[in-house]
């Protein structure tokens, strides 16, 4: 049994968790842990001198739940509720292979996870078409006025630079304002060539 564990980071709003969601339905033994289940409660993120939550950061995330939940479902991915059903037109000799994609805004700047990718996916987005796209979605609790630029933007844009400063991660950036269809087609085969050299 081999295991392939796929990072699927980058901006909000970015379209990752559509973007699993997707591939789930086309990739054998498919299996998703998203980063935002692992939210602290409101209670326990810090506050700012502005009043803002101070979500966009890791100390707002449980990572180390998150990393066990990870290393949980590699030990034993069957046993973890993945559906087996072959997708259409893969091949047989996929079935002892098990994928699992982590969605997330935050995967790469967590050391503990760092060895566990067989491949990073960093969706990108002009700062209008993100705040364009964050100002139509609600959020519990929701974004206060100003939140956007003082606290998420630059938040991105740290962690962003963090990653592009680190040599030695190789991450594939992914243009978020391309169509579902482009990227999901990019990402399906890139994911199934990744399958072919695990099963060499």
């Amino acid at each position: 049994m081999k295991v392939l564990v796929i990072g699927l980071g980058g901006v909000t709003n970015g379209g990752k968790t559509t973007l699993a969601e997707k591939l789930k339905t086309m990739l054998p033994n498919c299996d998703i842990i998203s980063q935002d289940d692992f939210f602290k409660p409101e209670s326990e993120v810090e506050t700012d001198e502005r009043g803002f939550k101070l979500y966009d950061v890791l100390d707002a995330l449980y990572m180390d739940e998150m990393v066990t939940s990870i290393h949980n479902w590699m030990k034993n991915p069957a046993g973890s509720g993945v559906v087996t059903e072959e997708p259409q037109n893969t091949c047989d000799n996929l079935k002892n292979v098990y994928i699992l994609i982590v969605e997330g805004f935050l995967l790469y700047n967590y050391e503990p996870l760092n060895e566990l990718w067989n491949r990073r996916y960093f969706l990108t987005l002009p700062y209008e078409e993100c705040k364009r796209r964050r100002s139509t979605r609600v959020y519990q609790p929701a974004d206060t006025p100003g939140y956007f630029d003082g606290h998420v933007w630059p938040m991105y844009l740290k962690y962003k630079n963090e990653l592009e400063e680190n040599a030695s991660m190789h991450v594939d950036y992914l243009d978020g304002t391309k169509s579902q269809e482009e990227l999901l087609s990019y990402l399906y085969s890139d994911i199934i060539q990744e399958l072919n050299k695990l099963r060499e």
